[in-house]
């Protein structure tokens, strides 16, 4: 039976004491350790059991805690300063405003499907989620005039339970956003803030909630509500549940919805910041928007777009981008895309590779590229990955040409940095280190904190680490009925001095957990021996639908439970941001092996290194820039296999031998004191080496410097004068487009002789017939480098063409070509369009070869 009627109930606080909300209600809490002790001071207990939720804690406290705060002077003081540390927050000078000016409206939007805050605000899965997350933190550090867009779900992302034969099982528990850190935007003070789509069946409203993240804030839509059908309310059930109609739904919520949310709430970005393709429908309604507000064409209003957009790809395979059939894009566009101005065929070509190909089906990476003024990926190699994938898209250009840059991920500092790192950091970098992350020349001091300091310092993190995992593991054995037997073994699991090696993330395939159980006997041997003990702990959820994910999972508890490896492999349930952050702060070496070139970035092992914790890696995503000899050990090298199996036998092998010889040798190599100094060497020239480069302060920034600031630039180059540079652009790409098919290459020719000499230089020249495009329209490039074998260019770079002149029914252009090497070279004559406004010579995806 549902209630006629509804009513909420905030907490009640002595006035004193109402300063407790704003601290709650605003998220910097999540990376302020000062707010958190806080409310852990204020009651410890209940500080665990609601989850880290200061807002649900306030909302169950008892007043007879509330009243002994208030005569409390030490958590008077303390709550004091917590108050006026987010005060200061607030007014100091960010180095946005001391760079640019201040803000006082939102420039950027940022979008994504998942944020991964806080264990208490269950919207996120993974990487992505709290890649997000750090993302806006570190946003908000710098000053940026950011809001975020994402969806509240109602069920989150799953619980993990484990049956008894160690099968994942999911618990999917309701989400009370009355009882956590957001908000309900209101329109007045009886109204809810609501915005409206159109599906096939009907409208559909979501109410806007905000969470605010320091500075930035986060706007999340909720379609739970009821006016609403019951199949509508569930659009937002869950992160990453239900089929494919339920997807196509959410990404609907997301982008079309998003970009109302932001109309309704009166904020105009000026650019907008695509986090995977789920966010890229926002670019139809931004263009249909500007298209009826503005009067323009589709083609004028998507130069606008483009030129105040960037999209970051995650997704280095085929299959994890989302792609719908063209019967279900029919379904939910099919009066939408007609308010473009486009036919179905022009509006389905904007999701394919290739435009024109009937069969294929709409691709959301596909539609935020070709809409994106920049695209990157989110390290080195993933970008280059990132490059091949998407070849398609500009038929005709060399991979390395291909507009996908990168920008490699990190993380924030404060958000994963324990609290005993923290201060000792504190003690000998200075205070700076928390504001200034990136400056190398701070964390070189990391060489004067004293050898003894810092290893104290990771041992009392290793110690809590097990102590948590004991606690853990006789909770969930508590809730399976075990035996007291069983439980009270559970106290014996681990050994706080021994070598902990961590293993946590999803529970995919591709990255390969039970790598090392290839040789079981092996791995025996290295981690039962009495006088170097070595001990692994893993966590991570599989997707419900993975079964093979799963099976991975049970194959490691299996393990576990074996009287081989009993004491010495534990399995955490449920891992979440809480169970996270106690494994990146308290192991002693942090280990990933996924299969090369299936790890886009990754960023676990980031947090394990500010911590202090060493990796072993596979050289892939991020580790690939931040590996050397100082930093950690690596997994192999640059080898491709073809068979998997024998990829899995050589990497374990190796892994083994590493640490077999090298890494334990080192952990256990003690002197006279008991320190392991060349581990703690290590440590340190690790430290100073990731710690300043792996961090969100310096990927947004760069983001900032490489896109944002371009982009803005730009938008308002192209929205000037009633929009006369876009109009102007639109209109000379269609001439372009309309003329391209009459270009001809006459002839190209070189009267010197085939074989030259180091230093040498000879002249191309070039006739060409152009149609209704003219030389200021194009741009002619001698293609020229080394040639292998194979007569493949081996290295190539592009050499200009000069405009000469007109011969009857051809310009000429020439160009000197250097000889610079020996060896076989060759050249090639291509044709791009030109024009000064254009982001780059492949935003058209034409290009024209000699043939």
């Amino acid at each position: 039976m549902k209630p006629k009627h509804q009513y909420t109930i905030a907490p009640c606080l002595p006035e004193n004491l109402q300063g407790l909300l704003k601290l709650a209600y605003n998220l910097r809490w999540t990376w302020h350790k000062e707010t958190i002790d806080l409310f852990r001071r204020l009651d410890r207990d209940l500080w665990e059991t609601t989850n880290h939720n200061p807002l649900h804690m306030l909302g169950v406290i008892k007043q007879e805690t509330l009243e002994n705060a208030l005569t409390d002077d030490g958590f008077m003081s303390h709550f004091e300063r917590a108050l006026q540390s987010l005060e200061r927050y607030f007014t100091y000078k960010t180095w946005y405003e001391h760079t640019y000016g201040k803000q006082d409206e939102s420039q950027i939007a940022y979008f994504s499907l998942e944020y991964g805050l806080t264990e208490c605000m269950p919207i996120y899965s993974g990487g992505l989620g709290i890649l997000a997350a750090d993302h806006l933190k570190s946003a908000s550090d710098l000053g940026l005039p950011l809001a975020a867009v994402g969806l509240l779900y109602q069920g989150g992302y799953f619980q993990q339970y484990l049956n008894a034969e160690g099968w994942q099982q999911e618990r999917y528990p309701k989400n009370d956003f009355f009882n956590m850190p957001v908000q309900l935007v209101k329109k007045d003070e009886a109204t809810d803030l609501a915005i409206e789509i159109e599906y096939p069946d009907g409208p559909v409203r979501a109410r806007i909630w905000k969470a605010q993240v320091g500075m930035v804030p986060l706007y999340l839509l909720d379609t739970n509500i009821v006016e609403n059908r019951p199949e509508y309310r569930d659009i937002s059930a869950q992160l990453y549940g239900g089929d494919n109609e339920t997807r196509i739904r959410q990404e609907i919520l997301l982008g079309i919805g998003g970009i109302r949310a932001l109309k309704a709430l009166s904020i105009k970005p000026v650019m907008c910041h695509m986090n995977e393709g789920h966010a890229a429908f926002l670019a139809l309604e931004r263009i249909r928007i500007l298209m009826k507000e503005q009067g323009l064409s589709f083609t004028e209003a998507r130069e606008v777009f483009t030129a105040g957009s960037v999209f970051t790809t995650h997704t280095p395979v085929p299959a994890g981008n989302d792609v719908f059939a063209t019967e279900l894009m029919e379904k939910y566009f099919r009066t939408y895309y007609p308010q473009l101005g486009l036919s179905r065929e022009q509006f389905l070509d904007l999701g394919r590779e290739e435009p024109g190909n009937t069969s294929e089906n709409f691709c959301m990476t596909v539609l935020a590229i070709r809409l994106a003024g920049f695209t990157n990926g989110v390290s080195k190699i993933h970008g280059s990955v990132s490059r091949r994938m998407w070849q398609k898209i500009w038929p005709g250009f060399p991979p390395d040409e291909i507009p996908i840059t990168s920008v490699t991920n990190g993380i924030h500092s404060p958000s994963w940095i324990s609290h005993e790192m923290t201060d000792l950091l504190d003690r000998y970098l200075g205070p700076r280190w928390l504001y200034d992350p990136c400056n190398e020349e701070i964390w070189k001091r990391v060489a004067e904190i004293p050898d003894e300091e810092l290893w104290r310092t990771h041992e009392r993190r290793r110690e809590r680490l097990v102590a948590f995992a004991r606690r853990d593991l006789k909770t969930h054995l508590l809730k399976r009925g075990k035996s007291t037997r069983e439980i009270s073994r559970a106290s014996e699991v681990l050994n706080p001095e021994a070598l902990t090696i961590g293993f946590a993330r999803r529970f995919a395939t591709y990255k390969r957990a039970t790598l090392i159980f290839k040789d079981p006997d092996r791995l025996a041997g290295i981690l039962c021996s009495r006088e170097k003990p070595v001990q692994i702990i893993f966590a991570g959820k599989a997707h419900p639908r993975d079964t093979e994910g799963k099976d991975f999972i049970r194959q490691i508890i299996n393990f576990a439970r074996s009287d081989k490896f009993r004491n010495r492999i534990v399995f955490l349930e449920d891992y979440d941001l809480a169970l996270a952050r106690y494994m990146v702060q308290g192991v002693d070496i942090w280990l990933n092996n996924p299969r090369k070139l299936f790890e886009a970035s990754g960023t676990s092992g980031m947090k394990a290194a500010c911590n202090g914790a060493l990796n072993l890696s596979v050289l892939d995503g991020w580790w690939c820039e931040g590996y050397s000899n100082e930093t950690g050990w690596a997994i192999g090298k640059e080898e491709e296999y073809e068979d998997l199996n024998y990829q899995d036998v050589v990497e374990s092998s190796e892994m083994y031998d590493l640490l077999e010889k090298e890494i334990v040798p080192l952990f256990y190599n003690r002197g006279e004191d008991g320190l392991p100094r060349s581990w703690i060497a290590l440590m340190k020239s690790m430290m100073q080496a990731i710690c300043p480069a792996f961090n969100t302060n310096r990927m947004v920034y760069e983001y900032n410097q490489r896109f944002y600031q371009p982009l803005m630039r730009r938008s308002q180059e192209l929205t000037a004068d009633g929009f006369a540079m876009a109009r102007a652009l639109a209109a000379w790409k269609e001439k372009v487009y309309k003329g391209w098919g009459s270009i001809k290459i006459n002839y190209v020719k070189h009267n010197d002789s085939m074989e030259q000499k180091v230093g040498n230089v000879f002249e191309v020249e070039a006739g060409i017939t152009l149609g209704s495009l003219s030389p200021d329209d194009v741009s002619i490039e001698i293609y020229n480098g080394m040639v292998d074998g194979e007569e493949n260019y081996s290295s190539s770079q592009p050499i200009p063409m000069m405009y000469k002149g007109a011969e009857s029914a051809s310009y000429i252009f020439i160009c000197r070509v250097p000889c610079q090497k020996s060896g076989l070279h060759g050249y090639t004559l291509r044709i791009l369009p030109k024009n000064p406004a254009l982001f780059s010579p492949s935003e058209l995806c034409l290009i024209k070869w000699e043939e």
